[in-house]
This record gives C-alpha cells, structure tokens and sequence, in this order.
C-alpha cells in the first residue's frame, strides 16, 4: 500500500486527533458542574483510566498484529460480527459527528473577527464550513501520506499557542484563587456529582487516543503503533491538564464557568490583556482544522477496514489510484454536510454535540478493554508480548470504561442507542452480499435491545422529554 507512516506521522494523528477544539473550550467546560477539588479527582480518574486504556492499546497491537482498525477488528474478535461492526459505525458517528463540532467551533472562533459568521451555525458561516469541508475533501482524495504530513505540520504549528498559554497562565496564577471555593458550592452538589460531571468532558478532549491503532494497517512498523498511543497520550495529558488546572488559579469557579467559549481566550486576555485572546482565537481555528482533518481521515478509515472484512457493503472498500478510501469518505462528508445545514435549524449546542460524540465511542472503548481481558486470560500472543500486568491493567481498563457509561447518564445512552440502530441496514446490506444470514441469536438480542431503547429515545424525543 502507498504511503506507510513512520513513527512521527503516527504520533502526529494521536496528537493531532485528540488536540482539536475541546482544550481551548477546556477550562470553562470542567468549572460549570464542578470545584477545583472535583476537577482534580475528575482529572485523576481520568488521566489512570485512560493510561490503563492505552496501556490496552499497546498490548493488543502487540499480542494480535495482525487485526487492522483495532476498534473494530477487536470487537469482532470479540463478540462477532455485529459486534465488530457496531463498534466501528459508532466510532464513525462519533468521529463526523465531532467534526461537525469543530467546524462549528472553528467558525465560531471566526466571528471574533467577522461577526457576519456569529456563534458558528449562522449562513454564512455554514457556507463558509462547507467550502472548507469540501476543499480539504478533495486534498485527501489526493492521498493520504500528503495528508498526514500535513496534519503533523498543523498539529506542531496549534502545540505553540498552548504552550504559551501554558506559560503565561502560570506567571498569573494565584494560589488563593485556586483555593477559593476548592469543593465548589452547594449549588453544584456533592463532590461525586461533579466529578460525574467532568466525566464526558475531559473523555472527550482525549477522544483519539486510539488514532495509530485505527491506522495500524497504514503503519511502517507494528510495533510504533504502541510507542505513537503512549506518546501521543502523554503529551496531551500534560497539555490538557495545565490548561484546566492552572485557569482556576487566574478565575475562581464561578467566574471561569460564566465565561464565554473558547474560555482559554478569557483566560489569557485576563492575564495578559486583549492580545491573549486573539492568539487564542488564532490557535484555534489553526488547531481545528488540524483536528478535523486528522478525524476526516479516521472517520474514513473506521469504515474502509470493516468494508474489506465483509461487515459493510463492498463498495465502502472501494479505493481510488492513490490508495484512498475514497467511497468512505464521500459518505462521511456527506453526512457532515447534512449535520451543518440541519445546525442552521437546531438549538443543539457544541457542547451537546461533543457530549453526544464522546458517548457514542464509548462503547467501542468497552469492547478493546475487554478483548484486552479475553487475551490476557487465555495467554494469547507472542512470549515477548505477554507481560505479568496485563490482565489487572484491562480488567481496571474496562472497569473505566463501565464507570464511563454510567457517568455519561441515561439521557446520553439512549440518544447513542438512536444513532446505533440505523447502521442494522449497512450490516444486513453486506451480510446478503455475501449470501449469508443476517444475524445469529446472540445478534438478534443485541438488535432487540437496540431497537428498543431506539424506539424510547424516540417517544421521548417526540415529546420533548429528550432532546440535545
């Protein structure tokens, strides 16, 4: 296949996926629902989690080499087929439905300068997306190593403005402003509560962290696919946690969740005046559209490799003379064009929309923890990859994962359960390709279930009980 990537280019998508627009949004995002004392647990929970997830990561592409997409591949191995392509269709909702946010977020950031674009769902700034969608659509189709260079170059040009955000906050934080209020009031409840809250959040700003494993089939050699998870993890953990941790030294928790988005703008033009919020700004129309392009090209993939193994009709396998899945992503960009046009007619707001992002990848997580559980317990895999710790560090991994979903509430898991069940018509589409039966009795519960939380979803949606 053209265009294996190195080490740096791997590392660059886990860096370049996970730092899109979440951090600039960071600081006000975790003090709406929570004090510093929560944010800290928050963050704490959140940092051991995900290390133990990527630690899972790791050892799975060493242990099994040979699955490509490990999203999917390792739900299937799991659970079967429908399994397998439920965990890749809800990564690749997950993936458009986040680049819708950053394409809203990014011409959001615009209107800072042009107020014709507004909060970012105006008509002229979903004209405006829409060009950019289509333009960078058309760069990928010409390849994707072109592509992932460019995503390393804007992925090192969007880590400058944080840095210096980073160093500037700092030189203004006050220890007494961040001990103000530590376990926040009553009226954010009990310190549980807002560590629940911070839960979505802080999942979704590390939303990626899976990005080299998604390309391991693209991979130069197998075993970076590891080294770029864990690096690529630790940078945007000392990244995203200085962000959040070191504004509640500049605003107490109150002040920092009243301000408006992105809320790392306020920060620094607090701490350095009018021209720390367009450097801000700056930054992040820059680190979005690295972001965007880095999940364009994973939203893509997440469903090229599941069309090759039989799960999704054939045609999404389909790629064009430069090696890209280029029927994958006409229809990922499609339904990102449809999403922005309906954001002109919806009061859904960014941050419902991450929040409805990061819960539909939340089980996809869950199936990779766990398959990390089934190997590690049966002692699959090469000698030199089996290690003593492995089986506690998925096991804790999947208990994360579990304690991921109910953080993220019933309201979220039904709303996912919507968006689930449709993918049952590209499954079945495949599965009569192959002149097979559709489902087995295990599947046919799973879709049961599906449906019927769907269908609770929908009432409750009808009704206005349920909405974004």
């Amino acid at each position: 296949m053209p265009g294996k990537l190195g080490l740096g280019l791997l590392v660059a998508l886990v860096v370049g996926s996970i730092i899109g627009s979440g951090i600039f949004g960071l600081p006000q995002n975790m003090a709406a629902g929570a004090g510093a004392g929560a944010i800290l647990i928050g963050w704490t929970i959140t940092g051991i989690g995900m290390l133990l997830l990527v630690r899972v990561y790791q050892m799975l592409s060493l242990r099994k080499p040979e699955l490509d997409n490990g999203v999917y591949a390792y739900a299937r191995a799991l659970s079967g087929e429908y399994v397998g392509f439920n965990s890749a269709w809800g990564y690749w909702v997950s993936a458009w439905i986040g680049n819708v946010g950053y394409l809203v977020a990014a011409f959001g950031a615009l209107g800072y300068f042009f107020p014709v674009f507004g909060t970012g769902n105006s008509p002229a700034a979903i004209a405006g997306a829409s060009l950019v969608l289509w333009g960078i659509h058309f760069m990928v189709l010409r390849g994707i190593q072109g592509a992932a260079v460019l995503n390393a170059v804007v992925t090192a040009a969007k880590i400058v403005p944080l840095l210096l955000f980073i160093v500037l906050v700092a030189m203004a934080f006050q220890l007494d402003t961040f001990r103000l209020d530590f376990w926040g009031d009553a009226k954010l409840g009990s310190v549980l509560d807002q560590v629940k809250s911070t839960m979505l959040v802080t999942v979704w700003v590390f939303i990626g962290i899976e990005g080299a494993s998604v390309y391991s089939a693209r991979a130069r050699k197998r075993e970076d696919v590891g080294r770029a998870t864990v690096i690529g993890f630790l940078i945007c953990l000392l990244l995203l946690m200085s962000v959040s941790l070191l504004s509640l030294g500049v605003f107490n928790q109150p002040a920092l969740a009243g301000l408006k988005n992105p809320s790392m703008a306020g920060v620094l033009e607090s701490a350095v005046g009018t021209w720390g919020a367009v450097l801000i700004y700056v930054g992040l129309i820059v680190s979005v559209g690295g972001g965007f392009l880095a999940w364009m090209l994973l939203a893509a993939e997440s469903l090229f490799t599941p069309a090759g193994g039989g799960v999704m009709p054939k045609w999404l396998a389909q790629p064009n003379d430069k090696g890209v899945p280029a029927n994958a992503l006409w229809l990922t960009n499609g339904m990102v064009q449809l999403f922005l046009v309906l954001t002109l007619f919806s009061e859904a707001s960014y941050l419902a929309l991450i929040s409805l992002s990061t819960a539909m990848i939340l089980l996809p997580y869950l199936f990779s923890a766990a398959y990390g559980i089934s190997l590690a317990w049966r002692g699959e895999g090469p000698s030199d990859a089996r290690h003593r710790s492995d089986l506690p560090v998925a096991a804790v991994a999947t208990l994360y994962c579990v304690w991921l979903l109910y953080a993220a509430g019933f309201k979220y898991l039904l709303l996912s359960a919507l968006l689930y069940a449709p993918g049952v018509v590209l499954y079945a589409w495949a599965k009569r390709q192959r002149h097979e039966h559709v489902f087995t009795v295990w599947e046919w519960a799973i879709l049961a279930t599906l449906v019927a939380l769907a269908s609770v979803a929908a009432v409750l949606l009808a009704t206005g009980r349920l909405g974004l």
